[in-house]
């Protein structure tokens, strides 16, 4: 059975429908979900990364489990691919 999942209480964090995937995959943009725990939960910004790596961002829940991304600049894509 294909499935496309979403991560609750994020919807204002989608960027995007990978459609090539298949089931297609709701993209996330991890900062904006860092903002969101930040601003609903009152969580400092290392709790809540925290929490997305151990409950959201880590966790496969099947093929339709959703996208997770880093938004970068093409010179911030370089230096990171350059460590």
């Amino acid at each position: 059975m294909e499935y496309t999942l979403c991560a609750d209480g994020f919807d204002a964090a989608i960027i995007g429908l990978c459609i090539e995937c298949s089931p297609a995959r709701v993209v996330y943009d991890k900062q904006k979900m860092v903002e969101i725990l930040m601003e609903e939960d009152e969580m400092s910004e290392e709790d809540a990364i925290d929490f997305l790596e151990y409950n959201t961002w880590n966790a496969y829940v099947g093929e339709g489990t959703p996208i997770y991304v880093t938004i970068m600049s093409k010179q911030e894509i370089n230096d990171t691919l350059q460590e």
